[in-house]
């Protein structure tokens, strides 16, 4: 089967709040990336591609988001293990707290960047440039 992962493009004064992955994790260790992790299975439950992202946001970079996501796409991918990944990405408003690298074992550091400071990054993997595009597209429809 699948491992279902979530990830948000959260937006804040015209800047995308990005992290570093740590150099520890086995995925895309080091490059840039949206912030979000694996869904735990719960057996019958609601909204649990939602609680999962603002999850696993706080416990990243210790911030909120607003309760009202909107999904952006989704992909699937490998992992070097061979693991198959469905991944969903949201996209998401501040809300309140102060960003920072919560998990140092996830995160090596956090930052806020522009969108085009983010494409024109060194580090900026080809799937967060995509999911960042069509976020940002979303994004301009609710401002």
């Amino acid at each position: 089967m699948f491992i279902v992962n979530t990830e948000a493009a959260i937006f804040k004064d015209d800047q995308w709040l990005i992290i570093e992955r740590s150099k520890k994790e086995e995925h895309a260790g080091g490059m840039l990336s949206l912030i979000g992790g694996k869904v735990d299975p719960e057996g019958n439950s609601s909204d649990i591609l939602e609680r999962t992202v603002k999850r696993e946001i706080f416990e990243e970079v210790g911030i909120k988001v607003q309760d009202r996501l909107h999904y952006v796409h989704s992909t699937s991918f490998v992992t070097d293990k061979g693991e198959h990944v469905v991944d969903v990405v949201f996209l998401a408003e501040y809300e309140s707290g102060i960003a920072f690298a919560k998990s140092p074992d996830e995160v090596e550091s956090v930052m806020w960047l522009t969108y085009d400071e983010i494409m024109e990054h060194p580090n900026s993997p080809p799937f967060l440039r995509e999911s960042l595009a069509r976020a940002e597209r979303l994004n301009k429809e609710f401002r």
